[in-house]
């Protein structure tokens, strides 16, 4: 068995961070409940 996971800091922000979740209609939905919710961090990175 090989290790799968090599994680990339560039690569995640890419995908989770604040910048592309704003950037989608879905995602300004995400940032939008995480805020109500009171999230400390509303993005990974």
């Amino acid at each position: 068995m090989s290790v799968t996971y090599q994680p990339k800091k560039r690569r995640r922000a890419k995908a989770h961070g604040f910048l592309s979740r704003s950037k989608t209609a879905y995602g300004k939905r995400v940032l939008r409940k995480r805020m109500q919710k009171g999230r400390k961090r509303l993005t990974t990175v």
